[in-house]
């Protein structure tokens, strides 16, 4: 009953991205839960076979298009009353090659959705998936959503932040809503980027020896993407009953894990015994690469307080997601 009241507060929905992996699974619980659902993908780096099970579904629709275009944004946005904006390109490390790909991927089509609603008569409400990096490197631990000065070090965390602020001054501006989730490191099945993929691929080419991109003591929060997916519903539904503007959130998990701790992980569960790790500590600092941030740790209380508390702690999210990515589940 409290699922059937919240989808029809909500409306039919709009999901950009929806066929990659986040998207994907919001769209899975989105549809078990009795919303309407319209996917809007370019394919770039999502695939239908996450969507496989929805596509004959008569409460579900799927759009091919490049949010760059703004007559796509406008059609993707038409009879929908609520847009969870997952579209962007998720490779934080490409910004250091092809800035211009963060500005057009995340800022233009960010952009464009925004003025797709402020056209519309339904279209009033935004949830947008933002992320840690935000913060750039932030001297609080864990970091709440009220610090400040935001100065993020990667053109990804700009672009995001970028997006925060305009959703932020279309809110006040045109009337809109919005919602903000600065996501933790995500991690589980249907990834096709980030650490533990990096791993597995790497040690099946070679699993006497791992490379790994700085200097291992890079230290985050990682959370599995069911206890994200279930964040969006907390929030969602406190934010109804607020009638709030504008509102951001941390989601991530309780505690960290290091980039070493992770390697090994992956091998245990690879069941690779003991190859030897190649620290690659070129950047300066021991990062991975140049805009990552070193440490991070995200203050979840605000998002407790609603009753949302994570499943798994870091080490577990990263197990899990690693026997999904290879296919198994075992015991121990």
């Amino acid at each position: 009953m409290a699922e059937r009241k919240m989808a029809d507060a909500v409306g039919k929905v709009l999901v950009t991205g929806g066929a990659g992996f986040i998207g994907s699974h919001l769209v899975d619980s989105l549809m078990d839960r009795g919303y309407s659902v319209r996917v809007l993908d370019d394919l770039s780096n999502g695939s239908l076979k996450n969507l496989g099970r929805w596509l004959a579904d008569p409460r579900f629709e799927f759009v091919q298009g490049d949010l760059k275009n703004l007559d796509v944004a406008q059609r993707g946005v038409e009879d929908v009353e609520t847009v969870f904006h997952l579209a962007a390109n998720p490779d934080i490390r490409l910004g250091e090659s092809d800035p211009s790909v963060h500005f057009n991927e995340n800022l233009l089509v960010t952009f464009n959705l925004l003025e797709a609603m402020r056209k519309s008569e339904k279209a009033k409400l935004m949830v947008f998936a933002s992320t840690s990096t935000v913060y750039g490197e932030p001297d609080e631990f864990p970091t709440p959503e009220d610090y400040g000065p935001l100065l993020p070090i990667s053109i990804y965390g700009a672009s995001k932040l970028g997006c925060e602020s305009l959703l932020a001054s279309y809110c006040h501006t045109f009337g809109l809503r919005g919602v903000i989730l600065r996501f933790a490191n995500i991690v589980g099945s249907r990834s096709n980027h980030g650490v533990i993929i990096d791993f597995v691929r790497k040690l099946r080419q070679n699993p006497g020896e791992l490379e790994i991109l700085g200097d291992g003591t890079q230290k985050k929060s990682y959370l599995h993407v069911k206890d994200l997916v279930n964040a969006f519903f907390v929030v969602l539904s406190g934010f109804h009953e607020r009638n709030g503007i504008i509102e951001a959130y941390n989601v991530g998990s309780s505690d960290q894990v290091d980039v070493r701790r992770i390697a090994e992980i992956v091998c245990e569960e690879m069941r690779i015994a003991k190859p030897r790790f190649r620290f690659n500590d070129a950047v300066e600092g021991g990062r991975g690469w140049k805009g990552d941030v070193k440490m991070m740790q995200l203050s979840i209380k605000k998002l407790l307080d609603l009753g949302w508390k994570p499943v798994y702690l870091s080490e577990d999210a990263i197990r899990m997601s690693c026997r999904e990515l290879l296919g198994y589940s075992r015991k121990g």
